[in-house]
Order: structure tokens, then C-alpha cells, then sequence
């Protein structure tokens, strides 16, 4: 495994690519996170997230993974390039002639990923412990870590983030094809989302559909980026200005979400494998 570690950091070493996006994310990462302490004049009206309650606990943890998670193209883009540039510059082949097997291929791939979406949630739980701390109207023992599940939840949207991309490069192996392909598998996501709610709402009563709008029975919701995309929901309803206007944050946590990332993210791993296998580049 260390063997391997040390072969991925020397291949984006001196990649370009791997610097700067590595680079735009920690720096986009920490800005974010304290955006919060920063006024924001809307319509004539200065708002303060910090005031809002961003930094409270335990809402703190769902804010920070929220926002930080809408950077993690940041780094996928990294796992992209890294992974596409093994197929451009002929360094696959040539590491299948100096003895790399497809499985320690793909695993190293995968302790790139780890090591990525370990590193990015050790810091999002740092500095969100340190920001709660910091300026959380609560210190009460039991509400600091109530929702400390967030901070898995991150960890799970990127690794199977991560997975789709990898499975992408492999099967594509440029990187304009492998954004093109995402956009085309999103899309069609929102089609299917769309299709999946206007049929329940145009067969059901108007009580039945109240329900059916705060149900999570879509089969839509099982989708790999619908699934991802719930583990973590939208933190502003929790906001003290949200609350004035009537809205309340209701949460339970996704189960069905979690079991089909980790399957979802099997499927992409195994993917990813059974293409190398079958492929002889």
C-alpha cells in the first residue's frame, strides 16, 4: 500500500493540473467556511450568516458540509486529470510492462481517493469544530456532536463522488469526454426526477400529493447523484431569518441515501475493474 502511495505521488508530483486544483480547493475550502463572518448587503439590508446562525451547534456541522461539498469538483477534477493522463501518456501500459497488475491499478486509484476524501473531511471537521466553538450561541455538551453525522455523510458524498468519476475516466479516458459524460448522466438525472414526480402528482388528490411533495419515496431518490445530493440537505431553511418566515427544518437521516451510495459506489469500483480487464491497452 505505501509502495503504491509513493507511485501516485510521484506521478502528480509535477503534474500541473494536480497543483492548482489542489491548491483552488483549500484555499476556496477555508474562505468559505468563514464566510459567515462577513456582512452581505441585500436590497438595502446588511445579513450576517454568523447572526443567522450558521456557526450554532449542531447546525454548524450541516452548514459546513454543505457548502464545502459543493467545492468536491475541485477535486474531482484532480482524479479526472490524474487518472486521464494515464491513458494519454501511455504511463498505464507502460506500468502493466514494469509488472503494476490492473488491481493495484485500480487500488491505488482508490487510496488516491481515500487519501483525498480523508484529508478534506479532516479538515471540514476541524474547522467547523473550531468555528462552532468559536462563535455558537450553544456550548451545551449534548447539542455539539448531536449531528456530528454530517461529517460522515461528507465523507460518503465524496468517496462515491469520487468512485463515479474514476469509473468515468476509465471508461472514457479523456477528460473532456469524462465531463461531457457527467453532464449528459446529470441531466438525464433531472429528466427522470422530473418524469418521477409529475407522474405521482397528476395520479394523486391534492392531500395526496401535500404528502407525496415531503415523501422520500421517489425511486429517483436512489439514483447515484440524487443519493448523494441527499445526504446532506439544504441548511438554510435553518437559518433564523427562515425560521421568521414560518419555515422549519425537518431531517430524518437517509439510510436508503447511505445504502445506495455504498452500493453505487461497489458498482462503480467493480466498474471501473471489470473495464480495465476487459479493455487491452
Amino acid at each position: 500500500m505505501i509502495r503504491l502511495l509513493k507511485l501516485e505521488y510521484l506521478k502528480n508530483l509535477n503534474y500541473r493540473p494536480f497543483k492548482v486544483f489542489a491548491g483552488l480547493y483549500f484555499i476556496v475550502l477555508i474562505a468559505l467556511l468563514f464566510i459567515g463572518l462577513i456582512d452581505f448587503d441585500i436590497f438595502g439590508n446588511k445579513v450576517n450568516l454568523k447572526e443567522q446562525g450558521m456557526y450554532n451547534f449542531p447546525g454548524v456541522w450541516n452548514f459546513t458540509t454543505y457548502i464545502v461539498g459543493l467545492l468536491k469538483i475541485f477535486l474531482g477534477c484532480i482524479i479526472v486529470f490524474s487518472i486521464c493522463q494515464e491513458f494519454s501518456n501511455r504511463m498505464f501500459k507502460q506500468n502493466l510492462i514494469d509488472g503494476l497488475s490492473r488491481e493495484e491499478f485500480i487500488f491505488s486509484k482508490l487510496l488516491t481517493i481515500l487519501v483525498f476524501t480523508g484529508f478534506s473531511t479532516l479538515i471540514v471537521f476541524v474547522l467547523a469544530f473550531i468555528l462552532g466553538k468559536s462563535y455558537s450561541s450553544t456550548q451545551e455538551s449534548d447539542l455539539i456532536f448531536k449531528e456530528i453525522y454530517f461529517v460522515f455523510n461528507y465523507f460518503l458524498k465524496l468517496f462515491s463522488f469520487f468512485s463515479f468519476l474514476m469509473f468515468l475516466s476509465i471508461l472514457f479516458r479523456k477528460s473532456i469526454f469524462v465531463f461531457l459524460g457527467f453532464f449528459m448522466f446529470w441531466f438525464a438525472e433531472k429528466i427522470l426526477i422530473f418524469i418521477d414526480s409529475f407522474s405521482i402528482q397528476h395520479n394523486v388528490t391534492e392531500l395526496q400529493r401535500a404528502q407525496a411533495l415531503n415523501s422520500t419515496t421517489y425511486y429517483t431518490d436512489y439514483l447515484p447523484l440524487e443519493s448523494m445530493s441527499n445526504l446532506i440537505p439544504n441548511p438554510l431553511v435553518r437559518t433564523n431569518m427562515a425560521q421568521l418566515l414560518g419555515m422549519q427544518f425537518k431531517f430524518e437521516y437517509p439510510w436508503g441515501s447511505v445504502v445506495a451510495c455504498i452500493i453505487w459506489s461497489t458498482i462503480f469500483i467493480a466498474g471501473s475493474y471489470w473495464i480495465l480487464k476487459k479493455k487491452d491497452w
